[in-house]
């Protein structure tokens, strides 16, 4: 129950309010056009909103940090191609 409660409640930043807003926007004018698809399409905001997910899920297209191998070395060897024309 405490997970919901920060869920809902914390993390808010920018693009969340900007779901909100669009979702709410959005429920309206499906309200006064009586339109179900942009009443589908604020419900799908609106739960973004909520729940602080994204099209790809929550942090689902941050890249991970690279893996930092500077203990190892690498040798490389380097092999002369010379050219039979001169």
């Amino acid at each position: 129950m405490n997970t919901i409660k920060v869920t809902l409640l914390y993390n808010w930043h920018f693009m969340r309010v900007l779901r909100l807003g669009l979702g709410i926007f959005i429920i309206i004018q499906a309200i006064k056009t009586h339109d179900a698809f942009s009443g589908l399409i604020a419900a799908f905001f609106l739960f973004q909103a909520v729940t602080n997910t994204g099209c790809c899920g929550s942090k689902g297209c941050s890249t991970s940090d690279p893996k930092n191998n500077s203990d190892k070395v690498e040798n490389i060897e380097f092999e002369e191609i010379k050219s039979d024309k001169n």
